[in-house]
């Protein structure tokens, strides 16, 4: 007898979307997605269910929620949560005595959790493992007022607790920031703290490069701790708005023995369990390949994964699902994946020799949009889509890449 399963996305964002799309397009399975809000990516979708709860993230009615699903859903047989946010992480596991018996949930212990969030203690375990990272000093609140850094400027300036700061709302907030002197980092400094932020700020020495010196690895460890997937992108396009910043708005799949090795074997000692996101930058300087933070789940861009050949839900279902132990794969694939309309790419995109690359890919019909979905047609959705990447227009004509002029050699 086939064994009947649900997946339960929390978030309706595009990144729910694409996991979504990646369950229906392996296993013709159509998921539920949960959510505070009601998100564009995700309505009227005929491949994802959607159901809307404004206090999702309080305790009490987070467990009801699932538990009435559970009843809910009676022919089903196995339930899997999949988190597309830090605060949803964090729901399932402070929450994961309650529902460990009920619900597969593909996460290590939240202890672990913590600690690679968490980018001060992330950096003390890169540097156990011998994994490059850009120079670092750490701000705490005690020592704000007595700066000493031990490189020299520019710097990059970032939150080290990421869930604490989205909780946080000051004027002129930003998701990182660029310090070219001093008084820069002072006032970045002053004005966190100004807020109800308390964690440690992160300055990091920065690291010279355009939008292409970006990368970005998704990974799948099996309930074992043993790595199955492995896929790595090139960046070819951020955005670039203040609270954007960062994300990514096209991306090339490639392969990396180098980097896929350090990586597993970190990823193997500490036994990490479920999907990890790893930012990565190219340091033309000393020829490294630095990381910058890892996320513990899939990222808001990891539909690209699925797009090159390695369907991201095929690792779960086959792990807790088929329990099968397949051997590790790791992607060499090129495929282009966009979030921003074509047009954009070819305006805006920093590195015309990787633009040529994925232009190739385009014209090779090897590249894909999350949302743009020939198993997901109606009016309103094409309507949505195109309002979603149009936006992108705006977006880019007020806040233009900077074109940084480096010496690569």
């Amino acid at each position: 007898m086939q064994t009947k399963f649900l997946p339960i996305i929390l978030g309706t964002d595009a990144n729910a979307y694409g996991m979504a799309r990646s369950f229906y397009d392996e296993y013709n399975v159509k998921p539920l997605a949960l959510g505070k809000v009601a998100l564009k990516e995700t309505k009227n979708s005929k491949i994802i269910d959607t159901m809307i709860i404004p206090n999702l993230d309080q305790k009490e009615i987070f467990l009801k929620t699932l538990f009435d699903i559970k009843d809910q859903y009676k022919d089903t047989d196995k339930f899997i949560l999949i988190s597309c946010a830090e605060w949803y992480t964090d729901l399932i596991l402070e929450n994961k005595k309650e529902l460990e018996n009920d619900f597969i949930l593909p996460f290590m212990d939240k202890g672990l959790k913590d600690k690679l969030e968490n980018k001060a203690s992330f950096y003390e375990m890169c540097e156990k493992y011998n994994l490059d990272y850009p120079a670092t000093y750490i701000i705490t609140y005690e020592n704000k007022d007595d700066i000493k850094l031990p490189f020299d400027f520019p710097v990059a300036v970032k939150p080290s607790n990421s869930t604490d700061y989205s909780k946080v709302e000051f004027t002129g907030k930003e998701k990182s920031y660029k310090a070219k002197t001093k008084d820069e980092l002072n006032k970045i400094v002053k004005n966190i703290y100004s807020s109800a932020y308390r964690s440690k700020i992160v300055v990091q020495d920065f690291i010279p490069g355009n939008d292409d010196t970006m990368w970005v690895l998704n990974c799948y460890s099996n309930k074992k701790g043993k790595v199955k997937m492995m896929c790595l992108g090139q960046c070819i396009l951020e955005e670039h708005t203040p609270y954007g910043i960062g994300n990514y708005k096209a991306i090339i799949s490639k392969g990396n023995d180098e980097i896929y090795k350090k990586i597993q074997n970190f990823l193997e000692d500490i036994h990490y369990v479920g999907f990890s996101n790893f930012d990565l930058k190219y340091d033309y300087r000393d020829k490294k390949y630095k990381l910058f933070e890892i996320n513990i789940r899939q990222g808001r861009s990891s539909y690209f994964t699925t797009a090159t050949g390695f369907n991201l839900a095929k690792y779960l279902v086959e792990d807790y699902i088929l329990n099968t132990d397949n051997p590790t794969e790791y992607n060499t694939n090129n495929h282009l994946w966009l979030a921003a309309p074509v047009k954009v790419l070819k305006k805006y995109a920093p590195n015309k020799e990787v633009l040529e690359e994925a232009l190739k890919l385009i014209k090779d019909k090897k590249y894909s949009f999350t949302l743009k979905n020939p198993k997901d047609k109606s009016i309103y959705r094409w309507f949505w889509t195109n309002v979603i990447y149009f936006k992108d227009y705006k977006r880019y004509k007020m806040y233009p890449p900077t074109i940084e002029v480096y010496d690569e050699k």
